[in-house]
């Protein structure tokens, strides 16, 4: 009777001894804990119930004692570096369990568990906080990253050395590639470009004449001169 009283009375006191334990571990994106300001702490906040903070222990680690039964969040507040929150349920018994969460989720919606390693739960790490951003540098070798401008380069490069290339050209070689230009349509914008003219059709039309519905002007024939002389002489 005395002992199954003491096991009641005893309860209470189990429920209120729950103590939670969040460690900082050593990776790439944190790889000294020290380094932490001293401001660093943690809080577990849950509804209907006061706020508890846990500040930062000479271990890395953050200690919350006397937890009684319920569903937590678990922040790290910290001025350099961001934490993933966790979410943490205590029974009567002790820990039920701890899972990442973020901020937005359901609640009933839980993340990878986190597993006690020695009686700790290890902390992860998101990465390093950058209040600035960097003011981009004028640079000219970005300009010539353009695609756009290394394209308008390389065809000013091939109008500039095309002549230079068709005057060093051998005489028989040169010869067959100025027949080939004549039989091309493209031979007056190329033309243009060695300073040669073309007698191409598309060299000589008249864009003009053509929207004014009217086909190219012929010259007045020698008779039809002479006999508007005749007429002018009577």
């Amino acid at each position: 009777m005395q002992s199954s009283l003491l096991s009641l009375l005893g309860a209470p006191l189990l429920a209120l001894a729950t103590t939670l334990t969040l460690s900082l571990p050593t990776n790439q994106a944190l790889p000294n804990p020290n380094t932490l300001p001293p401001s660093t702490h943690a809080t577990l906040t849950t509804l209907g119930k006061p706020t508890q903070i846990g500040q930062l222990t000479t271990a890395n680690t953050f200690i919350f004692h006397n937890l009684t039964a319920g569903s937590y969040l678990a922040d790290i507040h910290c001025r350099t570096h961001a934490f993933a929150p966790l979410r943490v349920d205590i029974s009567d018994s002790g820990v039920a369990g701890v899972w990442e969460t973020y901020r937005g989720n359901d609640w009933d919606n839980k993340g990878e568990a986190v597993h006690p390693v020695g009686g700790k739960y290890e902390l992860r790490v998101l990465g390093y906080k950058d209040y600035f951003m960097e003011r981009s540098k004028f640079s000219v070798l970005s300009i010539l990253k353009n695609p756009m401008i290394l394209l308008g380069l390389v065809t000013c490069v091939i109008f500039m050395g095309m002549p230079y290339l068709v005057d060093s050209m051998d005489p028989e070689m040169k010869a067959e590639w100025e027949e080939s230009q004549k039989k091309n349509p493209m031979n007056s914008i190329m033309g243009a470009a060695t300073g040669q003219s073309g007698g191409s059709p598309v060299g000589n039309f008249d864009m003009a004449a053509y929207l004014a519905g009217s086909g190219k002007k012929e010259a007045p024939s020698a008779g039809a001169a002479g006999g508007n002389g005749k007429k002018a002489k009577r």
